[in-house]
């Protein structure tokens, strides 16, 4: 996925008012209106399980797009969703990665209670990199990622989720989408002012040609490497910019449940990812649930587009962590 600092103000600014138009008000609109008073309780969420869904991808090996691998998962996503009870479709379609291949690719969506009005959007990406090329070593920058963290962890969790909405539907409809073609952006030495759309190529088709006619929700969550032990989430500069109250809502939430040490009340960076284009194309308020590590070279964790994306990265407690607070959003939204 791209991973994208957008230092200056100027910088975000445009990426505002590019392509369609979300605007403030858009984010007063869908503002939580009612103060949660009582918790609603819900199935505990289940880190074993989130693990499990993770490593059932990478026993796939890397999920290039136009490769059998990425074939096989996706006929996985599919069946995995249909078993936990989703009325599920797949969207199909042939993007134009920048460097002229044609992909063929799969946003695979499941949907909840599909009659109700009120709507929460879910989404994750289920593709991984087709190249490491933030590895330490020159001779790895060809091979593909296995992105257990990139990919793998934000599926895995929402695949915990679908199995629980399973058992118990929440009043709400929950719409979960893996979208497919996130991370065939241009390799760091090819990028251009003409690459800076090649990422995203799922939701970029999505948000643009949603799976039913005049689809709404009140609110999208992104989920994006979020399995890497002691992960830190900080409030991502896009997401506050496109529904502040949101994110305000989820963090408090992870504080509520005694999770303050992963989602930090701090301003991060600002990162060109799904969320971006759901926001801007899709016009749905959209936040980014996503590690970032201010110390790093990249904003990211070491494994980050290397060949060291693997399941020694994922840790049980920072699954649990996203998972129930996210869970803990769902069944305590009022329809």
């Amino acid at each position: 996925m791209l991973r994208q600092f957008i230092i200056a103000i100027s910088m975000l600014t445009i990426l505002a008012s590019s392509c369609t138009k979300t605007t403030k008000s858009s984010n007063n609109e869908n503002s939580d209106k009612s103060t949660e008073t009582t918790l609603v309780s819900h199935p505990a969420f289940s880190a074993d399980s989130a693990y499990f869904f993770i490593q059932k991808q990478v026993d796939f090996g890397p999920r290039v797009p136009n490769t059998p691998q990425h074939t096989a998962c996706a006929d996985y996503l599919e069946q995995q969703l249909k078993n936990f009870g989703a009325e599920v479709m797949v969207q199909k379609a042939d993007v134009r990665a920048f460097d002229g291949t044609m992909l063929k690719a799969k946003n695979i969506i499941g949907s909840y209670n599909p009659e109700a009005e009120t709507r929460i959007l879910l989404f994750a990406h289920w593709d991984t990199r087709p190249w490491a090329d933030h590895d330490s070593n020159p001779e790895n920058y060809k091979k593909p990622v296995l992105g257990a963290n990139d990919g793998g962890s934000g599926v895995g969790v929402l695949l915990e989720m679908a199995r629980i909405f399973n058992i118990q539907k929440p009043t709400v409809g929950v719409d979960i989408i893996f979208f497919d073609a996130e991370d065939y952006g241009a390799p760091n030495d090819m990028v251009t002012q003409e690459t800076s759309d090649s990422w995203c190529l799922g939701s970029q088709y999505w948000s643009a040609n949603k799976h039913k006619a005049g689809y709404r929700a009140k609110y999208g969550i992104l989920l994006d490497m979020v399995g890497a032990k002691g992960a830190k989430f900080y409030r991502e500069q896009i997401s506050d910019m496109y529904a502040k109250y949101l994110v305000d809502k989820v963090w408090q939430k992870a504080a509520e449940l005694g999770f303050s040490n992963y989602f930090i009340n701090q301003t991060g960076g600002a990162i060109t990812d799904d969320h971006l284009y759901v926001n801007q194309i899709g016009g749905i308020p959209s936040i980014d649930i996503i590690q970032q590590e201010k110390n790093s070279d990249t904003g990211f964790g070491f494994y980050w587009h290397t060949v060291n994306d693997t399941m020694e990265n994922i840790d049980k407690s920072t699954l649990n962590a996203v998972g129930t607070t996210v869970l803990s959003i769902v069944y305590n939204e009022i329809p």
